[in-house]
């Protein structure tokens, strides 16, 4: 069977939400490993994978065209997002790009609010907003990562640190579009550590994710919300966390691709890189 573009994932029966599996990769692969990773992806999966799950891989800005032309040529069913934007659509700002210069290079998802940029490039809550909003004027979906620190954790600060980091989105982001925007929990506290977070902590952040929506728009666009899962995701730990699923999740073989495929990449992943899910 030949595998093309035209398959698209299947709305998960239960939840009635596309499963989503993002692999964000960093500071790694250069435009040639790049060419060489989404080959070795594509192969890994079958069409009956790619309709249970929606796969979309993040790369350097580097590597953005030639990850583009790769999945074009290939017509690979896999989605390609970047991993920042500039909340400026043009200008004199040295070094940075746009969210219309992504959506020229064939781009659909956007993270916005990784808790690298807020913590190494002091991103502040409403420049995170700004970035979301620039995504969507060029028709863009952004990941809006939010999460907790340790201290914040120790605290018992969760809840109101997520309800301040979503908030400041929802309340500029357009309404009509919240619906199909994606949210990633990071929480801070678990990723590289060795202490990880369990599924409750990711469905108590879930609810938390929903519960922020549903203050602007309606139940039922709160519902539609997909809510990934990001902190330091292994294989063995990856089909607990997709969103109200059992172990045995029909995306479990795309986790396990993604995740195979990065390495060789095994220890990389667990290391420095990440795959958000959900």
């Amino acid at each position: 069977m030949t595998r093309s573009h035209s398959l698209r994932a299947e709305p998960d029966p239960r939840s009635g939400r596309v499963r989503l599996i993002v692999a964000n990769w960093k500071l790694h692969h250069d435009h040639l490993a790049t060419i060489s990773y989404l080959q070795r992806l594509y192969h890994l999966l079958d069409a009956a994978d790619y309709r249970r799950s929606e796969v979309v891989v993040c790369p350097p800005f580097t590597s953005l065209r030639s990850a583009q032309l790769t999945i074009d040529s290939d017509a690979m069913p896999i989605g390609l997002g970047a991993q920042n934007v500039s909340q400026h659509d043009a200008g004199a700002f040295t070094g940075e790009v746009s969210a219309p210069m992504l959506a020229k290079l064939g781009v659909r998802y956007v993270i916005v609010g990784h808790s690298e940029r807020r913590r190494l490039f002091g991103e502040s809550d409403a420049v995170v907003a700004e970035k979301a909003l620039a995504c969507a004027r060029a028709g863009l979906t952004p990941i809006v990562c939010v999460g907790e620190t340790q201290a914040e954790r120790d605290q018992g600060a969760t809840e109101s640190v997520l309800s301040r980091q979503l908030e400041a989105v929802v309340a500029s982001y357009p309404v009509d579009r919240l619906g199909v925007a994606v949210v990633a929990y990071e929480p801070v506290w678990a990723i590289g550590t060795g202490t990880p977070a369990t599924p409750g902590d990711a469905a108590r952040a879930a609810a938390l994710v929903r519960a922020a929506v549903a203050a602007r728009a309606a139940a039922s666009v709160a519902a539609s919300v997909r809510v990934l899962y990001g902190g330091s995701v292994a294989l063995g730990s990856a089909p607990t966390f997709l969103e109200g699923a059992p172990s045995d999740a029909p995306g479990e073989r795309a986790v396990a691709a993604v995740l195979a495929v990065v390495g060789e990449l095994a220890a990389l992943a667990a290391r420095d890189g990440h795959t958000l899910i959900g």
